[in-house]
């Protein structure tokens, strides 16, 4: 695994078998409340330019719970906001931290600030991608289905940093992705062309949602306006409408389908409360592995820079 997590196209299948089976090892030592602090005097930086709660919590909590300690840093309150460059502040917190999270809007950010640091840099979050969200949601699938390998996953909504990195996950393992997006709001074009020359199984785009859902053993779905596009919402509300998450499409999938939804969730709009609430959401436990999965990449990152 590289020094950073930038993206989950540069993961290896050796790298995601270590998050998963490191995530699994955490999850169950934690429901046997199970002390382990590998990470002990450590310190992780969080820089957020973006409201968050399962990010932050999930995050802090982790790095508590591993031994070490979580700095929330707002970039309104560090020297970032006042035009101090990136590449500064990433060499000097290198001196301060043993890693770091960041969770913004420009994905070339959080490059340029992991090209500069010497520690561990995690990418919690950009408009481009969210790959500590895939890893979690995959982790999730592995814990419903056994595996992912040989299903259909069905992505429904806006090409937005999930189906990014969806496309991203299918380019390196061996399951099926079907996106429905509308016209005009397609995944990463660079993203996506990579992908469909990559992929194991197949990536697959469809503009009727019904396709993309059909057989499906996974489906999942995304807010239709994300942050920093509120301004667009009621126009994109009249494009997205039929490509809600409702009881009749979903009865397209396979019966033992899984519903999954990263959150916050926008009830009523690119999903039903109906679905999100009903027998086949996993939407509470994919929320929750976010905790484990990050542990893990948090012990894998951190523990190996004391060798």
């Amino acid at each position: 695994m590289r020094k950073d997590l930038l993206d989950v196209y540069d993961l290896e299948l050796e790298d995601f078998k270590s998050i998963f089976e490191n995530a699994r090892r955490l999850k169950a030592m934690q429901e046997k409340k199970k002390a382990y602090t590998p990470l002990k005097g450590k310190t992780l930086g969080m820089i957020f330019d973006k409201s968050s709660t399962r990010t932050r919590v999930s995050f802090e909590v982790g790095m508590y719970q591993l031994g070490g300690l979580a700095l929330f840093l707002s970039s309104r309150d560090t020297q970032l906001g006042r035009g101090e460059s990136v590449g500064d502040t990433a060499r000097i917190m290198s001196r301060y931290l043993d890693g770091i999270m960041i969770r913004t809007f420009s994905q070339e950010m959080v490059e340029e600030f992991a090209a500069f640091a010497s520690i561990p840099v995690i990418n919690g979050l950009t408009d481009l991608l969210h790959p500590c969200q895939i890893l979690s949601d995959l982790f999730t699938i592995i814990e419903k289905k056994g595996t992912y390998e040989g299903l259909k996953v069905a992505y429904v909504g806006d090409g937005n940093n999930m189906a990014n990195s969806w496309i991203n996950a299918a380019a390196r393992l061996p399951f099926h992705l079907a996106l429905s997006c509308p016209e005009g709001y397609d995944p990463d074009a660079g993203i996506f062309d990579r992908g469909i020359k990559a992929a194991k199984e197949g990536i697959t785009l469809y503009r009727d949602p019904a396709e993309a859902v059909k057989d499906a053993d996974v489906v999942n779905t995304d807010v239709w306006a994300s942050m920093g596009q509120e301004s667009e919402q009621e126009a994109r509300a009249k494009v997205f409408r039929p490509y809600q998450i409702n009881e009749a499409l979903l009865s397209l999938a396979k019966k033992d389908a899984i519903v999954m939804h990263c959150l916050p969730a926008h009830r009523g709009e690119e999903i039903t409360a109906e679905v999100l609430d009903g027998p086949q959401s996993v939407v509470i436990d994919q929320a929750e592995n976010r905790l484990h999965v990050q542990k893990a990449i948090l012990e894998i990152l951190i523990s190996r820079e004391e060798k």
